[in-house]
Protein backbone atom coordinates (compact mmCIF):
# COMPACT_ATOMS: atom_id res chain seq x y z
CA UNK A 1 0.00 0.00 0.00
CA UNK A 2 1.49 3.34 -1.17
CA UNK A 3 2.06 5.61 2.14
CA UNK A 4 -1.17 7.64 2.48
CA UNK A 5 -1.56 10.84 4.62
CA UNK A 6 -2.05 10.55 8.24
CA UNK A 7 -5.14 11.03 9.91
CA UNK A 8 -5.61 12.96 13.51
CA UNK A 9 -6.64 9.57 15.07
CA UNK A 10 -3.59 7.35 13.48
CA UNK A 11 -1.09 5.99 15.80
CA UNK A 12 2.14 7.53 16.40
CA UNK A 13 4.87 5.60 16.28
CA UNK A 14 5.55 5.95 20.43
CA UNK A 15 1.75 4.44 20.55
CA UNK A 16 2.12 1.59 18.02
CA UNK A 17 4.97 0.33 19.98
CA UNK A 18 3.11 -0.28 22.85
CA UNK A 19 0.96 -2.81 21.40
CA UNK A 20 2.92 -3.87 18.63
CA UNK A 21 4.74 -6.82 20.71
CA UNK A 22 1.27 -8.68 21.87
CA UNK A 23 -0.56 -8.06 18.10
CA UNK A 24 2.91 -9.21 16.72
CA UNK A 25 2.62 -12.37 19.21
CA UNK A 26 -1.16 -12.55 19.08
CA UNK A 27 -0.73 -12.92 14.69
CA UNK A 28 2.18 -15.51 15.04
CA UNK A 29 -0.06 -18.18 16.82
CA UNK A 30 -2.80 -17.74 14.90
CA UNK A 31 -1.46 -19.16 11.27
CA UNK A 32 -5.00 -18.73 10.01
CA UNK A 33 -4.91 -14.89 10.30
CA UNK A 34 -2.57 -14.61 7.16
CA UNK A 35 -5.26 -15.81 4.82
CA UNK A 36 -7.20 -13.59 2.41
CA UNK A 37 -7.62 -10.65 4.76
CA UNK A 38 -4.58 -10.63 6.62
CA UNK A 39 -2.25 -9.18 3.89
CA UNK A 40 -3.13 -5.35 6.05
CA UNK A 41 -0.70 -4.10 8.16
CA UNK A 42 -1.98 -4.90 12.02
CA UNK A 43 -1.39 -1.11 12.93
CA UNK A 44 -3.08 0.29 9.69
CA UNK A 45 -6.55 -2.46 10.84
CA UNK A 46 -6.12 -0.61 14.17
CA UNK A 47 -5.67 2.64 12.92
CA UNK A 48 -8.77 2.32 11.32
CA UNK A 49 -10.93 0.97 14.40
CA UNK A 50 -10.01 4.07 15.95
CA UNK A 51 -10.95 6.04 12.66
CA UNK A 52 -14.20 4.86 12.94
CA UNK A 53 -14.68 5.03 16.40
CA UNK A 54 -13.60 8.90 16.58
CA UNK A 55 -16.25 9.72 13.50
CA UNK A 56 -18.39 7.42 13.62
CA UNK A 57 -18.89 6.81 9.51
CA UNK A 58 -20.92 3.60 8.56
CA UNK A 59 -18.83 0.29 7.40
CA UNK A 60 -19.20 1.26 3.62
CA UNK A 61 -18.12 5.08 3.90
CA UNK A 62 -14.33 4.19 5.44
CA UNK A 63 -11.87 6.39 3.13
CA UNK A 64 -10.43 4.17 0.19
CA UNK A 65 -7.29 5.11 1.38
CA UNK A 66 -7.90 2.76 4.48
CA UNK A 67 -7.84 -1.41 4.54
CA UNK A 68 -11.73 -1.97 3.35
CA UNK A 69 -14.53 -3.12 5.29
CA UNK A 70 -14.01 -6.96 4.76
CA UNK A 71 -10.25 -6.67 6.55
CA UNK A 72 -10.84 -4.26 9.14
CA UNK A 73 -14.06 -6.33 10.32
CA UNK A 74 -12.39 -9.87 9.96
CA UNK A 75 -9.55 -8.25 12.74
CA UNK A 76 -12.46 -6.63 14.62
CA UNK A 77 -14.82 -9.66 15.11
CA UNK A 78 -11.64 -12.01 15.91
CA UNK A 79 -10.11 -9.84 18.73
CA UNK A 80 -13.97 -9.24 19.84
CA UNK A 81 -14.75 -12.84 20.20
CA UNK A 82 -11.19 -13.92 21.27
CA UNK A 83 -11.13 -11.25 24.29
CA UNK A 84 -7.62 -9.35 22.04
CA UNK A 85 -9.40 -6.40 22.60
CA UNK A 86 -9.74 -6.49 26.47
CA UNK A 87 -6.41 -7.81 26.77
CA UNK A 88 -5.17 -5.16 24.77
CA UNK A 89 -6.55 -2.28 26.66
CA UNK A 90 -5.80 -4.23 30.36
CA UNK A 91 -2.16 -4.18 29.69
CA UNK A 92 -2.06 -0.27 29.00
CA UNK A 93 -4.34 0.24 32.25
CA UNK A 94 -1.56 -1.29 34.30
CA UNK A 95 0.94 0.94 32.63
CA UNK A 96 -1.00 3.71 33.57
CA UNK A 97 -1.86 2.76 37.16
CA UNK A 98 2.32 1.83 37.48
CA UNK A 99 3.60 5.60 36.06
CA UNK A 100 0.20 6.79 38.90
CA UNK A 101 2.60 5.14 41.57
CA UNK A 102 0.08 2.16 42.10
CA UNK A 103 -0.62 -1.77 41.82
CA UNK A 104 -0.88 -2.77 38.80
CA UNK A 105 -4.57 -3.99 39.95
CA UNK A 106 -6.96 -1.68 42.09
CA UNK A 107 -8.63 -2.78 45.13
CA UNK A 108 -11.08 -0.71 44.96
CA UNK A 109 -14.17 0.59 41.77
CA UNK A 110 -17.13 2.53 41.11
CA UNK A 111 -20.14 1.17 39.15
CA UNK A 112 -22.30 3.23 37.01
CA UNK A 113 -24.71 2.77 34.35
CA UNK A 114 -25.66 4.61 31.30
CA UNK A 115 -28.61 4.64 28.42
CA UNK A 116 -27.88 5.30 24.91
CA UNK A 117 -30.11 5.62 22.00
CA UNK A 118 -29.95 3.14 19.69
CA UNK A 119 -29.79 2.94 15.61
CA UNK A 120 -32.49 2.27 13.49
CA UNK A 121 -31.20 -1.08 12.36
CA UNK A 122 -30.14 -2.11 16.10
CA UNK A 123 -32.50 -5.65 16.16
CA UNK A 124 -35.09 -4.63 18.54
CA UNK A 125 -34.36 -7.94 20.49
CA UNK A 126 -31.64 -6.28 22.18
CA UNK A 127 -32.89 -3.00 22.92
CA UNK A 128 -35.64 -1.97 25.48
CA UNK A 129 -36.47 1.60 27.28
CA UNK A 130 -34.57 2.41 30.29
CA UNK A 131 -38.41 3.37 32.41
CA UNK A 132 -36.44 6.11 34.59
CA UNK A 133 -34.34 7.85 32.06
CA UNK A 134 -37.27 7.30 29.06
CA UNK A 135 -34.51 6.63 26.63
CA UNK A 136 -35.03 3.61 24.04
CA UNK A 137 -32.00 1.89 23.24
CA UNK A 138 -28.68 -0.04 25.40
CA UNK A 139 -27.94 0.32 28.27
CA UNK A 140 -23.90 0.47 29.29
CA UNK A 141 -22.87 -0.30 32.75
CA UNK A 142 -18.78 0.09 33.87
CA UNK A 143 -16.69 -0.46 36.60
CA UNK A 144 -13.74 1.93 37.28
CA UNK A 145 -11.00 2.09 39.48
CA UNK A 146 -10.53 5.50 41.35
CA UNK A 147 -8.25 6.46 38.65
CA UNK A 148 -11.14 6.20 36.44
CA UNK A 149 -9.48 3.35 34.27
CA UNK A 150 -12.12 0.82 32.82
CA UNK A 151 -12.40 -2.56 34.80
CA UNK A 152 -15.77 -4.09 33.10
CA UNK A 153 -17.53 -3.58 30.63
CA UNK A 154 -21.57 -4.84 30.34
CA UNK A 155 -24.15 -3.96 27.56
CA UNK A 156 -27.24 -4.53 27.60
CA UNK A 157 -31.13 -3.53 26.67
CA UNK A 158 -32.02 -0.37 28.30
CA UNK A 159 -34.63 -1.92 29.67
CA UNK A 160 -32.25 -4.42 31.89
CA UNK A 161 -32.03 -3.00 35.74
CA UNK A 162 -29.23 -1.47 37.26
CA UNK A 163 -29.46 -4.62 39.61
CA UNK A 164 -28.58 -6.84 37.30
CA UNK A 165 -26.02 -4.51 35.48
CA UNK A 166 -24.15 -4.18 38.51
CA UNK A 167 -23.90 -8.07 39.49
CA UNK A 168 -22.70 -8.86 36.06
CA UNK A 169 -20.28 -6.20 36.27
CA UNK A 170 -19.32 -7.74 40.11
CA UNK A 171 -18.65 -10.71 38.41
CA UNK A 172 -16.56 -9.78 35.66
CA UNK A 173 -14.45 -7.77 38.03
CA UNK A 174 -13.73 -11.37 40.01
CA UNK A 175 -12.54 -13.11 36.70
CA UNK A 176 -10.50 -10.47 35.56
CA UNK A 177 -9.52 -8.23 38.70
CA UNK A 178 -9.75 -10.49 41.88
CA UNK A 179 -8.16 -8.03 44.01
CA UNK A 180 -10.85 -5.47 44.07
CA UNK A 181 -12.38 -5.67 47.51
CA UNK A 182 -14.44 -2.32 47.88
CA UNK A 183 -17.46 -1.13 45.22
CA UNK A 184 -18.86 2.25 45.38
CA UNK A 185 -22.60 2.73 43.62
CA UNK A 186 -25.48 5.20 43.27
CA UNK A 187 -28.97 4.90 44.61
CA UNK A 188 -29.91 3.09 41.27
CA UNK A 189 -28.16 -0.20 42.52
CA UNK A 190 -30.12 -2.04 45.36
CA UNK A 191 -29.57 -4.96 47.77
CA UNK A 192 -29.08 -7.31 45.44
CA UNK A 193 -26.03 -5.96 44.19
CA UNK A 194 -24.58 -5.32 47.49
CA UNK A 195 -25.76 -9.17 48.52
CA UNK A 196 -23.68 -10.51 45.86
CA UNK A 197 -20.89 -8.36 46.30
CA UNK A 198 -20.77 -9.69 50.00
CA UNK A 199 -21.15 -13.21 48.37
CA UNK A 200 -17.66 -12.37 46.15
CA UNK A 201 -15.52 -10.86 49.29
CA UNK A 202 -16.51 -7.16 48.02
CA UNK A 203 -18.11 -4.70 50.15
CA UNK A 204 -20.43 -2.78 48.40
CA UNK A 205 -21.61 0.70 49.41
CA UNK A 206 -24.02 3.05 48.21
CA UNK A 207 -23.10 7.01 47.66
CA UNK A 208 -25.64 9.55 47.65
CA UNK A 209 -26.53 13.11 46.89
CA UNK A 210 -26.70 14.91 49.60
CA UNK A 211 -27.39 18.30 47.85
CA UNK A 212 -31.00 19.40 46.17
CA UNK A 213 -28.64 21.39 43.02
CA UNK A 214 -30.33 21.34 40.01
CA UNK A 215 -28.36 19.19 36.97
CA UNK A 216 -25.51 17.51 37.39
CA UNK A 217 -22.96 17.79 40.66
CA UNK A 218 -20.42 15.67 41.09
CA UNK A 219 -20.56 13.36 44.22
CA UNK A 220 -17.53 11.88 45.66
CA UNK A 221 -16.09 8.66 45.17
CA UNK A 222 -18.65 8.19 41.75
CA UNK A 223 -17.57 10.87 40.01
CA UNK A 224 -14.39 9.50 38.39
CA UNK A 225 -16.78 7.25 36.43
CA UNK A 226 -18.82 10.20 35.31
CA UNK A 227 -15.53 11.33 34.09
CA UNK A 228 -14.79 8.33 32.19
CA UNK A 229 -18.29 8.69 30.39
CA UNK A 230 -17.48 11.92 29.61
CA UNK A 231 -14.07 11.06 27.76
CA UNK A 232 -15.76 8.25 25.99
CA UNK A 233 -17.94 10.44 24.45
CA UNK A 234 -15.10 11.77 22.50
CA UNK A 235 -15.09 8.70 20.33
CA UNK A 236 -18.21 9.84 18.49
CA UNK A 237 -19.28 5.81 17.62
CA UNK A 238 -20.32 6.10 21.65
CA UNK A 239 -22.98 8.48 21.32
CA UNK A 240 -25.54 5.84 19.87
CA UNK A 241 -24.99 2.59 19.79
CA UNK A 242 -24.82 1.39 15.97
CA UNK A 243 -23.49 -2.25 16.98
CA UNK A 244 -25.64 -5.66 15.80
CA UNK A 245 -24.37 -7.23 18.83
CA UNK A 246 -23.87 -6.11 22.45
CA UNK A 247 -20.89 -7.66 22.23
CA UNK A 248 -19.96 -5.14 19.47
CA UNK A 249 -20.61 -2.60 21.20
CA UNK A 250 -18.78 -3.60 24.28
CA UNK A 251 -15.80 -3.99 22.47
CA UNK A 252 -16.25 -0.31 21.36
CA UNK A 253 -15.55 0.77 24.43
CA UNK A 254 -12.19 -1.50 25.08
CA UNK A 255 -10.87 0.37 21.61
CA UNK A 256 -11.59 3.89 22.55
CA UNK A 257 -10.79 3.39 26.38
CA UNK A 258 -7.46 1.93 24.48
CA UNK A 259 -6.71 4.96 22.41
CA UNK A 260 -7.45 7.10 25.92
CA UNK A 261 -4.84 5.28 27.88
CA UNK A 262 -2.26 5.53 24.70
CA UNK A 263 -2.45 9.27 24.70
CA UNK A 264 -2.53 9.13 28.46
CA UNK A 265 0.90 7.08 28.23
CA UNK A 266 2.73 9.04 25.42
CA UNK A 267 1.16 12.57 26.39
CA UNK A 268 -0.46 13.16 23.30
CA UNK A 269 -3.57 14.21 22.24
CA UNK A 270 -6.11 13.80 19.46
CA UNK A 271 -8.58 16.69 18.04
CA UNK A 272 -12.07 15.97 19.20
CA UNK A 273 -15.04 16.13 16.67
CA UNK A 274 -16.36 18.75 19.70
CA UNK A 275 -13.86 21.22 18.77
CA UNK A 276 -15.08 24.41 17.44
CA UNK A 277 -14.83 25.05 14.19
CA UNK A 278 -12.04 27.69 12.50
CA UNK A 279 -13.39 31.06 12.46
CA UNK A 280 -13.86 32.59 9.05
Amino acid sequence: MAERRAYPSDLSDEQWARIEPFLGAWKRKRPSASGHQGGYELREIVNTIIYQNRTSCQWDYLPHDLPPKSAVYYYFALWRDDGTDQVIHDLLRCQVRERAGRAEDPSAIVLDTQSVRAANHVPAATTGLDAAKKVPGRKRGLAVDTLGLIIAVVVTAASVTDNVIGVRLLDKVVEYTPTVTKAWVDAGFKDDVEIHGAVLGIGVEQVKRTDKTPGFVPVRKRWVVEQTNGTLMMHRRLTRDYETRPASAQSRVWWASTANLLRRLTGTATPSWRDAPASG
